[in-house]
C-alpha cells in the first residue's frame, strides 16, 4: 500500500486510495515478446583493447542470458590496458550489475574481471572499473583524464560474487557482496568521463601469453528513475523476473515499458498472474505470452490480489467508483467472470487466503488506521486482529493455517511478525536497520521470502524505484540471507509469488528503456 498521508490526498482528488494502484495510461509498447530465449544481449560490441597478443570473445547465451567472456592482455594498471570489452553505449546515470566468476581456479593473481565505464576504446582512455582479482581483490579502478595513471580504491569486502558500478550523478559508487550479504560499498568524485561513455563487462588475463575466462550471470543494466519522477504519477519500465532461490539465478521473461507489478505464481505452475494499468493478465510460461484475464466492470485493480489455494479463484481490490474510489476486495473465477464483492467497507487491500479457503486476510484503513481483518470469502462481518496507530500489512496464512505473517511499523520501523489466526500471540521476527514488506511463505512452509528496503525510506512507505533486496529466512525467523539485489521496490513483490515446488519465485524489477 502506498503512504498513509499521500493516498489520503488521492482519494479525495483523483478516486484512488492508499494501496497500489496500477490503472495508470499505457506509458508504452511492450519491447520484448519474450521467453527467456528471446531475450536479446545487453551489450551491442566486443572488442579487445589495447591490441593484446591473444585475442578475446564473448559468447552470450540467451537461454540462460549470461555472457562468457575470454581475454588477454598485460594489465589494466598504469597509463595503458590491454582486455577484452563487451559493450553498449550509454549517457546519463545508469548502473552495471552482475554476479561474477572466473572459470577456472589457477591462473595470474592479478588477472581481472569485472565492470567497467571508459570515455573511448583507446588503451589510454579515462575509465572507473569495479576489477575482481585473481587472488580475491577487489578495487575500483580508475583513470582521472587520457593517459593518466591508474589509481584504486580497495573494498573491503574479498573474492565477492556480485558487484555493481553506478553512476550518480557525476559520482562513481562501487558495490560489493559475497552472495547473500549486504553490499559494502566505495565511492568516486571528481573524475569526468563525458557524458556518452562505454559501459559493459572485460576480462585480463595479465599475462599476455594466455587468456582467462569468465561468466556473468544476471547482468543488469539499469536506468534509475529521473529525481522528477512523481510517484504514483510517473512510471519506468518493467522486468518480469523468475529466479531459483538456492542459487540465487535469475531469468526475465518479459519486459515493457510500463509499469507491470505484482506477480502470483498459479496453483498448476504454468503461468504467472500480474495486474499493469489496473488489469490483470495471465502470462503464459510455455508460450511467453500474457493475455488479459476478464475481470468485468472491475477495470482499476491494484497489486493486492490473491490465488484460492485451489487455484480456481483470485480475490483482487479494486477501487470501486461505487465506494468513493476506495479499495474494495472481490473475488472472481481465475479464468475471468463477474467479481462478487466481499468486503462492504474500503479502503481494503487484499492480502492472503486462508488454506482451508473459507477466509481472506487483509488490510482495512478504519477511521484513519491501518490495521489486519480477517472476512468469510462469502462476505459478511470482518474480524480485526491488530490495532496499532502505525502501520499493519502484508497479510498472509502460513500453508498450514497455523499463523497469519505480516509487517508492522510499531517497532519504529517495518519489521516482519506473525501471530495466531485469532489475531493473539503476535510476535516479532526481524529486528534489524531495514524497512521489511511483505513475508510470502513457501508452499512447503519451511522458508519465507520478503522484501527490504533501506533505513532511510519511510517505514509506513514502500516507494517504487529505489535500492532494495529480497531476503530469505526459515518460517520460524533467524538470520535473513540476501537472494536478489535490485532495482524496484513497490510492485516488486507484493503477493505471494512462490511456484508451486517452493523452488523459485516470481518479481518485478524496474529500469527506463
Amino acid at each position: 500500500m502506498k503512504n498513509r498521508d499521500l493516498a489520503t490526498i488521492i482519494i479525495l482528488i483523483i478516486f484512488t486510495s492508499c494501496s497500489s494502484p496500477d490503472y495508470e495510461p499505457d506509458t508504452g509498447m511492450d519491447i520484448h515478446n519474450p521467453t527467456a530465449m528471446q531475450i536479446p544481449s545487453i551489450f551491442v560490441e566486443n572488442t579487445d583493447v589495447g591490441d593484446p597478443e591473444q585475442s578475446g570473445s564473448m559468447r552470450y547465451d540467451p537461454a540462460g542470458q549470461t555472457y562468457t567472456l575470454t581475454g588477454g592482455g598485460n594489465n589494466m594498471w598504469l597509463d595503458r590496458d590491454e582486455f577484452h570489452f563487451a559493450w553498449k553505449k550509454m549517457s546519463g546515470d545508469f548502473l552495471i550489475r552482475t554476479h561474477a566468476e572466473f572459470t577456472s581456479d589457477g591462473g595470474d593473481a592479478h588477472r581481472k574481471m569485472g565492470v567497467i565505464i571508459r570515455s573511448d576504446l583507446e588503451a589510454d582512455a579515462a575509465y572507473v572499473d569495479v576489477a575482481v582479482h585473481g587472488d580475491g581483490l577487489i578495487s575500483m579502478q580508475y583513470r582521472t583524464e587520457k593517459g593518466a595513471m591508474t589509481a584504486e580504491i580497495t573494498s573491503t569486502v574479498t573474492s565477492p560474487d556480485v558487484i555493481q558500478l553506478e553512476r550518480k550523478d557525476g559520482k562513481f559508487i562501487m558495490s560489493a557482496a559475497v552472495f547473500g550479504d549486504a553490499f559494502s560499498t566505495e565511492s568516486l568524485e571528481s573524475t569526468d568521463l563525458g557524458d556518452e561513455v562505454y559501459v559493459g563487462l572485460f576480462v585480463c588475463s595479465h599475462n599476455g601469453d594466455v587468456t582467462e575466462t569468465a561468466v556473468f550471470s544476471n547482468v543488469r543494466v539499469v536506468i534509475p528513475a529521473p529525481d522528477t519522477l512523481v510517484q504514483y504519477r510517473d512510471y519506468i519500465g518493467s522486468n518480469l523476473e523468475i529466479m531459483d532461490v538456492a542459487t540465487g539465478k535469475r531469468e526475465i521473461l518479459y519486459q515493457s515499458e510500463g509499469s507491470i507489478q505484482a506477480p502470483n505464481w498459479t496453483a498448476d505452475g504454468e503461468a504467472l498472474i500480474y495486474n499493469q494499468d489496473g488489469l490483470l493478465y495471465r502470462f503464459d510460461l510455455k508460450s511467453g505470452l500474457p493475455e488479459v484475464i476478464n475481470t468485468g466492470f472491475a477495470t482499476r485493480n491494484n497489486n493486492d490480489h490473491v490465488l484460492s489455494p485451489d487455484g480456481n479463484y483470485i480475490g483482487i481490490s479494486h477501487h470501486s467508483a461505487d465506494h468513493g474510489g476506495q479499495s474494495i476486495v472481490y473475488t472472481v473465477p481465475i479464468e475471468g467472470g463477474t467479481p462478487r464483492q466481499v468486503t462492504d467497507l474500503g479502503p481494503s487491500y487484499l492480502h492472503g487466503w486462508s488454506p482451508d479457503g473459507k477466509f481472506l486476510t487483509y488490510t482495512g484503513g478504519r477511521n484513519g488506521q491501518y490495521d489486519i481483518y480477517v472476512i468469510p470469502v462469502e462476505g459478511g462481518e470482518e474480524i480485526r486482529l491488530t490495532d496499532f496507530r502505525t502501520l499493519d500489512d502484508g497479510s498472509e496464512y502460513s500453508p498450514g493455517g497455523n499463523y497469519i505473517y505480516f509487517n508492522s511499523a510499531r517497532a519504529g520501523s517495518m519489521e516482519i511478525w506473525r501471530m495466531k489466526p485469532d489475531g493473539s500471540d503476535q510476535e516479532q521476527l526481524t529486528d534489524d536497520a531495514l524497512n521489511n514488506w511483505f513475508p510470502h511463505m513457501s508452499p512447503d512452509g519451511q522458508t519465507m521470502v520478503f522484501l527490504s528496503f533501506p533505513a532511510d525510506v519511510n517505514p509506513g512507505d514502500h516507494p517504487f524505484y529505489k535500492h532494495v533486496t529480497l531476503r530469505m529466512m526459515p518460517a520460524d525467523g533467524g538470520r535473513p540471507v540476501i537472494i536478489a539485489y535490485l532495482y524496484g521496490g513497490q510492485g516488486t513483490i507484493n503477493v505471494p509469488s512462490w511456484s508451486p515446488d517452493s523452488k523459485r519465485i516470481a518479481f518485478v524489477s524496474n529500469t527506463k528503456f
